[in-house]
């Protein structure tokens, strides 16, 4: 199989393409994989060092709005994974334009190549942000979408564009929705490498309002097992949530941050909170684990303290990206 992934040298992308090519993906064993990766900020191709020289790999810097170029990789590919997104709800708030072209018009122009091509299978990795929030209960897969933020409407936006080339064209398209993501190589602007890295460094880290905001957390290893998953073994047309089972406040979340760095809440900023800020994400990924047998294997507190040690271990890694 010939694997074209976008993205992939972000934070879930090169997880994904790490896990293909050390062989931790039985049903993608052998695949040759192609990452296209424009290499923004959160873009980086230190994230596929443990990969780099594996002959299976073949990276392509360059943008998927460039059409000539998504064009030509599409040739002899068998399935897209799309992972290429701008995903930061603040830098949305700050400025939507770069959200709305990347993931709208990138992904329309990467299911157009992918129909031109005949390529087999589209994998879209969507976000449990088009939802919306939600007081009680778990969003089903048919739940209505109601975004809040601009990232989470051009999320949306790009979701109804796959479901269109399924409906209009045929394509053999699958959407993926995940709850909050963790692990190694994360970009520190997130809330877990943000708050780790500054901890690590002796400084404050800003609680937005009153910290009473609930996600589900995700091991990155998790998600891309879904994903793994919904590629082999999934439906055409369908959407899968994948979640983690481990629904935390930020307050909760915070306070064990603290505790696995022997931090106390003096060094806890409170800050203004984010404009339209989802109180309550929950899906409910009954269908992946009774379709596809989806089980998290990821412990969640094993996985943080996993993800705090890792960034403790890895200062050259993080430094640079926050002091750019």
């Amino acid at each position: 199989m010939r694997l074209l992934v976008t993205g992939g040298a972000g934070f879930i992308g090169s997880t994904f393409v790490r896990r293909v090519l050390q062989g931790l993906e039985p049903t993608l064993a052998g695949a040759q994989v192609v990452v296209l990766d424009k290499l923004t900020y959160a873009g980086n191709e230190a994230n596929l060092a443990p990969v780099a020289t594996h002959p299976a790999l073949q990276f392509m810097k360059g943008d998927i709005t460039d059409e000539s170029l998504v064009a030509d990789l599409m040739a002899g590919i068998d399935a897209v994974v799309h992972f290429a997104a701008e995903s930061h709800v603040d830098r949305s708030i700050l400025g939507a334009d770069p959200f709305v072209l990347t993931n709208v018009v990138g992904t329309q122009i990467l299911l157009q190549a992918a129909l031109d091509a005949g390529v087999g299978r589209f994998v879209h990795i969507s976000t449990d942000e088009v939802y919306g929030s939600i007081e009680s209960g778990s969003w089903r897969e048919d739940h209505v979408l109601e975004p809040n933020s601009p990232y989470s409407a051009s999320k949306a936006s790009a979701d109804l564009l796959v479901r269109a080339y399924a409906r209009t064209h045929g394509m053999d398209v699958r959407i993926t929705r995940c709850s909050n993501n963790y692990g190694p190589y994360q970009y520190p602007e997130k809330v877990i490498p943000l708050f780790v890295t500054n901890l690590l460094d002796g400084l404050p880290v800003p609680l937005y309002g009153d910290g009473l905001n609930v996600r589900d957390w995700l091991h990155v290893d998790d998600h891309c097992r879904g994903i793994a998953l919904v590629l082999e073994q999934g439906r055409g047309g369908e959407i899968y949530n994948i979640g983690g089972g481990t629904e935390l406040t930020n307050t909760e979340l915070t306070n064990l941050l603290l505790d696995a760095l022997g931090a106390d809440w003096s060094q806890v900023q409170p800050v203004v909170d984010r404009k339209a800020h989802d109180r309550r994400y929950s899906v409910d990924w009954t269908k992946i684990r009774t379709q596809l047998g989806y089980v998290p294997q990821v412990d969640f507190a094993r996985g943080l303290a996993d993800t705090v040690r890792w960034y403790a271990e890895h200062r050259d890694w993080w430094e640079p990206l926050k002091t750019a």
